[in-house]
């Protein structure tokens, strides 16, 4: 009895499709990852917004218009269950409320929205290559343990 299952749609509804958001420093970047679980094959859309002054701007979406502000300094990349933000030459002046709100098209009709606060001094820097080991740490045990297998088998012959 998940009640994730997309079965009831009211049930499907209470499943929150954001799982995590968080962010980081990548050099002079800021990495903004926003988590989730896909319960569908339908397109996804996205929004990423700041919150400052009590006002929104939105960074990069494809649900509305992007501001001219942010257009140029920011890109999303998207592989399965993450959506990544990278917004260049971060200062002070970016910080605020981030928000990543997804969309499935023709589904969800919960919540889709997650908030963090970016403080620059208080951001830590990105494992650059932790999703990347995650991904591969099998193939890297593997390739780093091939010498090793060679060797013992050299020494018993």
């Amino acid at each position: 009895s998940n009640p994730c299952l997309p079965l009831p749609v009211l049930q499907a509804a209470h499943c929150q499709m954001i799982k995590d958001l968080s962010a980081c420093l990548l050099g002079q970047s800021l990495r903004v990852d926003c988590r989730y679980e896909n319960k569908t094959s339908n397109p996804l859309t996205y929004e990423f917004s700041i919150t400052k002054d009590n006002r929104k701007h939105v960074i990069h979406s494809t649900i509305t218009v992007s501001e001219n502000i942010y257009r140029s300094r920011a890109s999303v990349t998207m592989q399965k269950n993450l959506v990544c933000l990278y917004l260049q030459s971060f200062t002070t002046s970016d910080e605020g409320v981030y928000m990543c709100e997804l969309r499935a098209t023709n589904d969800y009709t919960g919540n889709q929205i997650k908030n963090i606060t970016v403080i620059k001094d208080k951001l830590e820097k990105c494992a650059g290559f932790s999703l990347l080991i995650q991904n591969t740490s099998w193939l890297l045990l593997l390739l780093l343990s091939l010498p090793l297998l060679q060797a013992v088998d050299f020494v018993s012959l």
